[in-house]
């Protein structure tokens, strides 16, 4: 479902972050004893960490931005500086409006006060009045479901209790802008959905959000534009799904280096081994390498094999994932009746898959030999990766043409 409030290219901008940088200082002393070594040598066992460098970003009112990289691009350092909780050690932050974040599970709670005391201590700290909170306390314990233990102490709630008031104040607290880092993953599935609802009702009555997720269908549900962080630099700035696209490219390019310093340190330790080589790319029909497969492409698997194979009966099969590992699609020689004849040296086979109806994101297609009776003789994880941009007429797991017509 699309946000119900269309954001205006005009609007002010109400957060600007201009060449920010954020520098961390980490100790390399792993004990006491280290680190008075290193006080009495005159040794340094500090380094500089680079968390942001030279990141501006504009957001502006009624528009909602996705932050997105991988773990350690800058994202939460980000947040939390255009939130006030860090300082920048360079560049500057300005902004309009009375901000609500919610950057950490239960950040702003004391955990020896109740969860009555922790709302107006929450509220005070966003700038409002004793009455002004008393006024919406109600909705606040409604929405958080904490009728019977809003006056236990938070220590002693779950995590899910912690971020269920959390979220209820940051929300019902009238705020301008609101921060959000991860807590729209936590929680079970109804109070997830009840929190989607209190976003798309905020975007509707022209609120801003600064989302940090790595829910990538989220970054495309909510978002009106996005940014991509890299190793603490701007990588792009724009529209969700080209910096989705950029992203999961770059999530790729780092599995493929990994898994290439894995296999070189297996042959290391093994020394090399006599087995199947397979390689494999994928190309949509009519469409360029490494272009995007659109609704009802045809997609053409190209696998290379190299070795030799003895049984008569050996198979070959492909099963093409989501990026949450889950199957979407398989298929194999044995199952259209196509046997395959012994080889030596090396052969070539092309997987087409007619008419496609992925939906939009990046897919990866696993390669296997097998031999007559089932047995893997060779399997190539994620050989290969496609990505899909959807048109915009559909969502979810399949991407279908459709037609709407009045029936009465």
């Amino acid at each position: 479902m699309p946000p119900l409030h269309e954001a205006s290219d005009e609007a002010p901008v109400v957060i600007k972050a201009d060449r920010v940088s954020k520098h961390f200082m980490l100790r390399r002393d792993n004990s006491l004893k280290d680190r008075l070594l290193s006080f009495r040598t005159g040794r340094q066992n500090r380094e500089e960490f680079t968390a942001l460098d030279d990141v501006s970003v504009e957001v502006k009112a009624g528009h909602t931005v996705a932050l997105i990289g991988h773990n350690g691009s800058g994202k939460s350092t980000l947040l939390k500086i255009i939130g006030g909780i860090l300082d920048p050690s360079s560049g500057m932050i300005s902004s309009r409006g009375r901000i609500a974040a919610l950057l950490e599970l239960g950040a702003g709670f004391h955990p020896d006060l109740s969860g009555r005391d922790n709302v107006f201590l929450n509220a005070s700290l966003l700038g409002m009045s004793r009455a002004e909170t008393d006024a919406v306390f109600d909705d606040i314990v409604a929405f958080a479901e904490l009728e019977d233990f809003i006056d236990t102490q938070v220590k002693f709630y779950s995590s899910g209790m912690y971020v269920r008031l959390a979220f209820a104040v940051a929300i019902h607290t009238d705020p301008d802008i609101l921060l959000v880092d991860e807590v729209l993953a936590v929680g079970d599935e109804a109070f997830q959905r009840k929190c989607m609802d209190a976003i798309r009702r905020f975007q509707a009555d022209g609120g801003t959000i600064l989302l940090v997720t790595h829910n990538l269908g989220q970054v495309l549900e909510l978002s009106d534009s996005a940014v991509l962080l890299h190793h603490g630099e701007l990588v792009y700035q724009g529209d969700p799904r080209e910096a989705v696209t950029r992203f999961r490219d770059l999530l790729e390019e780092r599995r493929v280096k990994h898994e290439h310093e894995v296999s070189e340190s297996r042959e290391d330790l093994s020394g090399p081994q006599t087995e199947i080589g397979i390689q494999a790319y994928c190309v949509a029909e009519h469409r360029e390498a490494n272009e995007p497969v659109d609704l009802g492409d045809d997609l053409n698997i190209h696998i290379d094999l190299q070795g030799q194979v003895l049984d008569d009966d050996w198979m070959l099969s492909i099963q093409i994932d989501n990026p949450m590992g889950l199957r979407v699609f398989g298929a194999a020689n044995d199952l259209i009746e196509m046997p395959l004849s012994p080889f030596s040296g090396s052969v070539s086979f092309r997987f087409t898959i007619q008419n496609t109806c992925f939906g939009e994101g990046k897919y990866f297609v696993n390669v296997s030999v097998l031999d007559g009776g089932g047995q893997h003789l060779k399997d190539a994880t994620q050989a290969a990766s496609f990505n899909v941009i959807a048109p915009r007429t559909s969502r979810g797991a399949i991407s279908m043409k459709y037609s709407l017509e009045k029936t009465s």
